[in-house]
């Protein structure tokens, strides 16, 4: 039996053993190894692509040495004990960090091949293509309509194009068929499994390239978990979708790749993110290459 996540919530942390080297996509790399780790599959279209990310908060760094690929059409999920670096590699990807004060991030973040934090990149066109949903929902205290449109509206279109704009926003995001007849409605007055297919539907219809989403499910009920779930496999079609969770039946349901984070001590003693292991989603759940991994899957830490 799979763990829950109040069972892999909190770990104590480790120490690092500087001989022990790591296990990165299958590959063993050695401590201070300078090889970024080898791409297993040349035909993935890559959306992301990290190389020796740090983010460092007040000069601490809160996770470090991250390496791996994101590809498009996919969903990704990080998984890992709390404070292991899970959520604050995810916000490197839209540069919310950016807001964070005394918040570094050093390495490589490619987007599209492009530095996502190069002096000429726009940081509101990159939350434009890069979307969030959060933990808890958290709709604007406007009409339904309006929460969908406000994205929209503040890029310039027009009046007349947001009709059918928030109709395919909902649409895709399971959401019409329960609100279609309630859009001046306050968002408020919805479920929360309806808040959170509202913020979604307020996410993509800005039209991004990528969502991503921080424990979207752990304020929801199992009934709308399983909506959002479904909602993220259908909506892989079309969006690059990166998941934070704790839940790991959810990413073993989801996802296509699963990362996974441990918090460890570095050699002052200080506890900070690690990414342990990346690789298929089935590979990780069934023949993990590192036993970090296997431990926290079969919950014998956590």
């Amino acid at each position: 039996m799979h763990p829950t996540a109040s069972q892999t919530d909190i770990v104590e942390p480790v120490t690092i053993d500087a001989s022990s080297g790591r296990v990165e996509n299958g590959i063993h790399l050695e401590v201070g190894d300078p090889e970024i780790f080898e791409r297993d599959d040349p035909t993935r279209e890559l959306v992301f692509d990290l190389e020796r990310v740090q983010i460092l908060y007040s000069g601490v760094a809160a996770v470090t040495d991250v390496n791996l690929d994101i590809a498009s059409r996919e969903v990704t999920a990080f998984i890992g004990p709390s404070g292991c670096g899970k959520t604050t590699v995810l916000r490197s990807l839209n540069r919310m960090h950016d807001t964070t004060p005394g918040a570094v991030v050093e390495g490589k973040i490619l987007y599209h091949g492009e530095d996502l934090y190069g002096p000429k990149v726009d940081a509101a066109e990159v939350r434009r293509r890069i979307g969030m949903v959060f933990q808890k929902p958290n709709p604007f205290p406007k009409s339904i309509y309006d929460n969908v449109a406000y994205g929209p509206k503040i890029n310039g279109r027009k009046r007349g194009d947001l009709d059918d704009l928030v109709e395919q926003a909902l649409t895709r995001a399971a959401l019409w068929d329960e609100v279609k007849d309630k859009l001046k409605r306050s968002a408020l007055a919805l479920s929360g499994g309806q808040q959170q297919r509202l913020c979604i539907a307020r996410a993509i219809a800005v039209e991004p390239d990528v969502i991503l989403m921080d424990e979207p499910c752990s304020a929801l009920d199992p009934i709308a978990t399983a909506r959002i779930e479904d909602l993220m496999i259908e909506l892989k079609r079309e969006f690059t979708i990166v998941i934070v969770t704790h839940n790991m039946q959810q990413a073993s349901r989801v996802a296509d790749r699963t990362a996974f984070f441990t918090a460890e001590l570095n050699e002052s003693g200080k506890r900070m993110g690690l990414l342990v292991e990346y690789d298929t989603t089935n590979k990780i759940f069934t023949q993990p290459s590192d036993p970090r991994t296997e431990g926290y899957i079969t919950g014998r830490f956590g």
